[in-house]
């Protein structure tokens, strides 16, 4: 908790949904940057309960007690909700500023005052061990930020390697494998947090959409997996930055004529086990050209296979949900068919019964 440096509760505001009630307005400050949280008084009284439990005594400062008839009374006298707001804020500063950390470093604590619990735990090095709904959120943009980090050393190292300077290009990328490392190392811990706050009632359309979101940065890692394992020449860069070039301007017919004679009139091919027809791209690339072009091609098959595959995932999961639920159906109609047997042979015995009354 040492990242905050201070907590105000600036304000209050009165609220009618989902019934009439008091929230205070806590403005959090810390190194970086500063956010704010919306915190009604038996929100407050939840957190000193369990605080007190977690650490086995109450925090340094007394909670501020409810008042009387507060129901009348509370929501409509500022005098009253001044008195509460200022011992509010003094309970929360006390708890800051206290020489013992055993309740500031409580998950109640930090999840009261929304605390990216992701993030500092980065910090020391290991991964976070338990999420709320909005650390998760931070944990997944981390790990973003990292994925565009490992993507520049990349084209750092690209760079170097066409200047020339090897070693330098190494060393970028042994960080870029580093780096590429410890996200991959952190995307199974954030799925797991997923299936906590699926087990803490998340709703399924946005347990579906943050699965989503786990599966799309698996399938980035995958691709930087593929680049960073294989490092670039600067031949072969230099080659296909010089496709277009070459491509543009074929050489003259007159030239082709002179270096080949005769065969100049045969039609131009490249056989490499098998006759195969060049068009007007592929004819002026010598071999290395050839391989750059054939390299980016298939990069760019890998980007769309890739995203086939998650649109094909995502429908695969449609149709089970759909397959269940038709299966759900279809024991409901055949629960529904027994029901009406069971009617019929009853109403066919009452028939009876009437036919021998009569």
């Amino acid at each position: 908790m040492t990242a905050i440096q201070a907590i105000f509760i600036r304000g209050y505001e009165e609220r009618t949904t989902p019934k009439p009630h008091t929230v205070y307005h806590i403005d959090i400050q810390a190194h970086v940057r500063s956010w704010q949280m919306w915190r009604r008084y038996s929100e407050f009284d939840d957190l000193h309960t369990e605080l007190t439990k977690a650490a086995g005594s109450p925090p340094p400062a007394p909670l501020p007690p409810k008042h009387k008839f507060s129901l009348l009374r509370s929501h409509t006298d500022t005098k009253l909700l001044d008195e509460r707001r200022t011992g509010l804020e003094a309970y929360l500063r006390a708890i800051l500023s206290a020489k013992e950390d055993k309740w500031r470093e409580t998950f109640a604590f930090k999840d009261f005052l929304g605390v990216p619990i992701g993030r500092q735990a980065d910090v020391g090095g290991a991964p976070p061990s338990s999420f709320t709904s909005t650390t998760w959120l931070d944990e997944h943009a981390e790990l973003q930020s990292r994925l565009r980090d490992v993507w520049a050393d990349i084209n750092k190292r690209d760079a170097l390697s066409d200047r020339g300077d090897v070693a330098a290009a190494h060393k970028s990328n042994v960080g870029a494998k580093s780096k590429l490392a410890g996200v991959l190392s952190r995307i199974g811990n954030l799925g797991k947090g997923l299936q906590e706050l699926a087990l803490a009632g998340m709703s399924e359309g946005e347990l579906q959409r943050r699965t989503d979101m786990v599966a799309r940065l698996q399938d980035d890692c995958e691709k930087l997996s593929k680049v960073v394992s294989v490092a670039r020449q600067s031949s072969a860069r230099a080659a296909a930055s010089a496709v277009a070039a070459r491509a543009a301007v074929p050489p003259p017919d007159s030239d082709r004529e002179a270096l080949l004679g005769a065969a100049a009139a045969k039609p131009a091919r490249r056989v490499f086990g098998a006759p195969a027809k060049e068009n007007e791209v592929t004819r002026p690339l010598d071999n290395v050209g050839l391989l750059g072009l054939q390299q980016t091609q298939i990069q760019q098959q890998d980007n769309q296979l890739s995203q086939l595959t998650t649109i094909l995932q995502r429908q695969r999961q449609l149709g089970e949900a759909i397959g269940h639920e038709v299966a759900l159906q279809i024991e409901m109609l055949d629960d529904l068919s027994n029901e009406v047997d069971r009617v019929g042979g009853k109403l066919h015995n009452a028939n009876r019964q009437l036919n021998k009354l009569s």
